[in-house]
């Protein structure tokens, strides 16, 4: 069997494997996808008539803020959802299976490929059960082309890899599965500090550049104009840029803290 042969049968049971946790512990998914789901529900309901008078003006209704705030969660949804890959990798490899699949003639890499590639399926799936939550409240994307929904899918894909990547690595340096949880926190943190429910403009002057130079902040405005048919300015490559970034540090983290890590 070939190289490439063996790695593609490796990474498709490890796959197989993560997938199968998944079915039978869905407890972690469920609980990470609260987040998201609550903040929707909330801003929507809470706060949706006094958020779309402050961004749309007086005239504005709740449909507005919906419209506004549904690409944000949608991106909060996959930096909840990759904080289970975290704590599945640590768990992996504090409790010795990762050590016992060195002594195995399988390709190394499967091990973190069956990983991110379960936990990109995982985001996804997220994002389409949160897409119908917000369908159901009153979100419509009907300015909104073919080629622009395949580009807002696209970015979507993307930057789930990107931020799984991320925690992956996140997993490979934290001693237990609680540690990997706390580490990747700023995955649901830095949605709050952008611009997923209000206006840059409106965020106090020495918050903004916090806001602004992130890598929510491009992604969410681009998806933001992919979904309702509005422009995307400059934000388009900022977002496509920070997420083949991401991949690739978290790449060379994760890789390198796999061959390092003995246990």
């Amino acid at each position: 069997m070939s190289a490439l042969s063996l790695a593609v049968r490796d990474s498709a049971t490890m796959l197989r494997r993560n997938l199968l946790h998944a079915r039978r512990y869905p407890s972690l998914t469920l609980n990470l996808l609260l987040t998201p789901v609550m903040l929707l529900l909330l801003f929507v309901y809470l706060f949706g008539d006094t958020m779309s008078a402050g961004i749309a003006g007086s005239g504005a209704d709740r449909s507005d803020y919906i419209a506004y705030v549904v690409p944000g969660i949608l991106l909060m949804t996959i930096g909840s959802t990759v904080i289970g890959a975290a704590v599945s990798v640590a768990t992996d490899m504090s409790e010795g299976i990762v050590a016992r699949f060195r002594t195995m003639a399988i390709h190394r890499g499967s091990v973190l490929i069956g990983h991110v590639i379960g936990s990109v399926l995982q985001s996804i799936a997220s994002v389409v059960l949160v897409g119908a939550i917000a369908v159901a409240i009153g979100f419509r994307s009907t300015d909104a082309t073919a080629l622009e929904w395949l580009a807002a899918f696209g970015l979507l894909v993307l930057f789930a890899l990107a931020l799984t990547w991320i925690a992956v690595g996140m997993g490979m340096a934290s001693p237990n599965a609680e540690a990997a949880s706390n580490s990747a926190m700023p995955l649901i943190l830095l949605p709050l500090i952008s611009s997923a429910f209000i206006p840059i403009d409106s965020i106090p002057g020495w918050f903004q550049p916090i806001a602004e130079y992130q890598p929510f902040t491009p992604a969410i405005e681009t998806l933001r104009g992919l979904l309702l048919g509005t422009g995307i300015g400059h934000n388009g490559w900022l977002a496509l840029g920070w997420s083949i970034g991401l991949t690739a540090l978290g790449y060379r983290w994760s890789t390198a803290s796999f061959k390092r890590d003995p246990k």
